[in-house]
């Protein structure tokens, strides 16, 4: 091999290095959400119902929003990408004084059921998200609220971890 192919096989080596770090560093950013600054939503519209011992609570996205709001930028398994916005699960759910070892069941719009358990969420972070790429998540972009675990989204995504904990289009909230 001439000096001239072995420069220019070296430089390309440095190239896919510099651009293969620079998608870790992104990949890296990505991976925990940032606190946001958007204006709430003021629709006092009921986007989800809460099911606890002690009736039914609607909630409006306004509601929801009155909360420390944080981003997250990620590729959705189901297809959806962009910034993910929302508040913390745990900050929800103790704004509506659920007890932390209850059991909870989310309730799609076409019924799809996911529980999560207290276990589950001392071991994750969700997101309750109610915006995508700053806009209002609606029922035809898997909303009006959609739950997601950042920390695990790479690995759904590559397959290597379990999407049950993800659910999208929620209507009820039921506490057990």
């Amino acid at each position: 091999m001439g000096y001239f192919s072995s420069f220019v096989l070296q430089r390309y080596r440095w190239w896919i290095l510099a651009v293969s770090l620079n998608c870790f560093a992104i990949t890296l950013q990505a991976a925990e959400p940032v606190p946001r600054t958007f204006v709430p939503s003021q629709d006092e519209s009921p986007v989800l119902t809460v099911n606890t011992q002690n009736g039914r609570h609607l909630i409006s996205r306004a509601e929801i929003e009155s909360l420390p709001l944080y981003s997250i930028t990620l590729q959705h398994f189901e297809g959806p990408q962009g910034s993910f916005t929302g508040v913390w699960l745990k900050d929800f759910l103790s704004s509506h004084d659920v007890n932390e070892t209850a059991t909870l069941r989310f309730i799609a719009h076409d019924d799809y059921s996911v529980f999560i358990n207290s276990e589950d969420r001392r071991q994750r972070d969700y997101l309750l998200v109610t915006r995508l790429d700053g806009e209002a998540l609606t029922l035809a972009d898997f909303g009006p609220t959609m739950l997601i675990v950042p920390a695990e989204a790479e690995a759904v995504e590559a397959g290597t971890a379990s999407m049950t904990h993800w659910v999208w289009s929620i209507r009820d909230i039921f506490v057990q």
